[in-house]
């Protein structure tokens, strides 16, 4: 993502084998943005062009948080996954 305030760290990449006993945490999305708005957008545009293949992720998940209107305008705190996954998941 040669994009300017895009940056992927991971130490997998195509062909990668991955163990069952993978680490959860295969890859680190870092945006920056001018403001809350602008890094929303660009990390659901990445979250919308990224290709994982061969693992299941939470990369959906992620992308629809990005479209909550709770977290969009910030209202949130370490229960929102728990109040919003109902309806996070029924909107698949």
């Amino acid at each position: 993502f040669g994009t300017k305030g895009v940056r992927i760290d991971s130490g997998v990449e195509t062909g990668s084998k991955i163990s069952p006993f993978y680490d959860s945490m295969i890859a680190k999305v870092i945006v920056h943005g001018r403001n809350r708005i602008e890094a929303i957008r660009k990390m659901r545009r990445v979250l919308s062009e990224l290709v994982i293949d061969g693992i299941d992720t939470n990369q959906e998940l992620q992308y629809l948080i990005l479209h909550e209107s709770d977290y969009v305008k910030g209202n949130f705190d370490t229960s929102f996954i728990e109040k919003h996954l109902d309806e996070l998941v029924n909107e698949r």
